[in-house]
């Protein structure tokens, strides 16, 4: 199929994936990384998959230590195609300042752009039917709609947040007005919410006009939004200013009061998708929890009677024997050993390095 007309694609690549350690750091985050075995990193398969419906207009917006990294694994990027942030100052400040620089650009150009805003370190294996969602959101953020992709829920998870849907827009096949967002519930909430249904997992994703994104943002904190401009206009000042931009997530800055104004629609999103927020995600994602998987070089491991996740990263062999659900993480200079079960605490561990002075590990 044909790219969409007008269509930008923004790829917010951020953060520092402290459940991941040892192997994402702050230096080295987990969108640099193919966590898939399929040779191409998380932030690679992010561009391949946006390229169908953007082709070469992508807009990457990373810190800027990892700008080099970014512009390294996607070599045809433009000089201008990626905007380097000073600092991390959470989701609203790195979208608003793509959606400022393209808000310029459909000025002087006239034409009718929308932005859709996809993280670079999620993994979604069925690309056509991503982008026939994306396809019905850009064609619902044309009537001036915030639009959301909610994802199936797969579980009743208190990981995520969640999409109450309201009702359906009309003259759009599957699109639905958002009643309200959802913060990350208890189980037995969720539980609640999947056997009522209408209720959609919250993965930040967002499509809208760019104009619009800012208007709905300016309404809440209108110097947000001229700081944001006053980039755009001149980027070489974004040191100078950016430190300016709240520290705040799109979802509390704008989705959540945009909803409650009945500004925000949401798209369902059928495919299969994981941000891998932690090992036993990736676990999961790899393969069925009866079996030992290697994310790697298999030679490097030996064992039996094991399951679980082992990622060998230095030149050590790793032996594992009688042990179910484990997490074997070994890098040069860290070794994690822990469960499935526990993988969330991971990032304590990261916390623990930060308090003891030992930020090099983290």
């Amino acid at each position: 199929m044909p790219a969409v007309d007008g269509f930008w694609a923004v790829v917010p690549a951020g953060g520092a994936g402290t459940r991941l350690w040892p192997l994402s750091r702050s230096g080295s985050p987990k969108f640099l990384h193919d966590l898939t075995g399929s040779g191409r990193t998380l932030l690679q398969q992010t561009a391949d998959r946006l390229a169908p419906l953007a082709e070469d207009r992508i807009l990457v917006v990373t810190g800027q230590r990892h700008e080099a990294a970014v512009r390294a694994q996607l070599p045809s990027l433009g000089a201008d195609a990626v905007i380097a942030e000073p600092s991390a100052r959470d989701s609203m400040a790195a979208i608003g300042v793509a959606a400022a620089v393209l808000e310029r650009r459909a000025d002087a150009s006239g034409e009718d752009l929308v932005l859709g805003s996809f993280a670079a370190d999620h993994v979604i294996p069925d690309a056509d039917a991503f982008g026939d969602t994306v396809r019905e959101a850009v064609a619902a953020a044309r009537e001036d709609y915030l639009v959301t992709i909610g994802i199936e829920p797969a579980f009743p998870s208190s990981a995520f947040g969640y999409i109450h849907q309201g009702d359906p827009l009309p003259g759009h096949a599957r699109a639905c007005r958002v009643q309200e967002f959802v913060e990350k519930p208890s189980v037995a909430v969720a539980e609640g919410y999947l056997a009522a249904g209408g209720y959609r997992w919250n993965a930040g994703m967002f499509v809208v006009r760019p104009r619009v994104l800012l208007e709905l943002l300016a309404t809440q904190d209108r110097a947000f939004v001229d700081t944001l401009r006053t980039i755009a206009a001149d980027t070489s000042r974004i040191d100078e200013l950016w430190e300016q931009c709240p520290k705040i997530p799109i979802d509390h800055a704008v989705a959540e009061p945009a909803a409650a104004a009945g500004r925000v629609a949401t798209v369902p999103g059928g495919f299969g998708w994981d941000d891998i927020g932690d090992f036993d995600s990736l676990a999961g994602l790899l393969g069925d929890r009866s079996e030992r998987v290697v994310l790697g070089d298999p030679s490097r491991v030996l064992g039996s009677d094991t399951t679980g996740l082992v990622v060998p990263g230095s030149d050590r062999v790793v032996a594992v024997i009688g042990l179910d659900d484990v997490v074997v993480v070994d890098t040069p200079d860290a070794l994690l050993v822990t469960t499935r079960e526990r993988a969330q605490d991971v990032k304590g561990i990261v916390a623990a390095l930060k308090g003891s002075g030992r930020d090099q590990l983290t």
